[in-house]
């Protein structure tokens, strides 16, 4: 069962033509970008692809709902915390589908209290409450 917001915070707008094969637009103007597929999937490879900006969304993302978090728990995000994600796209029965893995670096922090955070922060973040249940998402704390 799909989740209603609360509130309605921000709207991002994208004004997108030509599919993988061709440009976005934010309506602010801020991103501006043209599309290709990579070369593994017939593309040019010359341009980003779908997946690259999931991948850059959902760390973003993910890293702002740790900070949140921690900031709740009143621990310090080290100034050097990092997210490595991953995207893949594949078939499925029904056409493509796509799976997600993030790699959470927090230099110096205590492994437990790491932990704690990336498991706190995958419940809130909202990518992580877009994708749990509808695609194979792996996040792990780096070693």
């Amino acid at each position: 069962m799909a989740t209603s917001l609360d509130k309605v915070i921000y709207t991002a707008r994208a004004h997108t033509t030509g599919g993988r094969e061709g440009s976005s637009r934010t309506d602010d103007g801020l991103l501006d970008i043209k599309l290709s597929p990579p070369k593994v999937m017939g593309g040019a490879g010359n341009a980003t692809n779908p997946e690259q900006l999931f991948a850059a969304g959902y760390s973003a993302c993910f890293m702002g709902a740790l900070k949140h978090v921690a900031g709740m728990k009143k621990v310090a995000v080290p100034a050097d915390a990092s997210i490595d994600a991953e995207v893949d796209i594949g078939p499925i029965p029904a056409g493509f589908g796509i799976a997600a893995r993030l790699t959470v670096s927090l230099p110096g922090m205590d492994r437990a209290v790491a932990q704690d955070l990336v498991d706190t922060a995958h419940q809130v973040c909202p990518y992580s409450n877009a994708t749990r249940g509808n695609i194979d998402v792996t996040i792990a704390l780096a070693d």
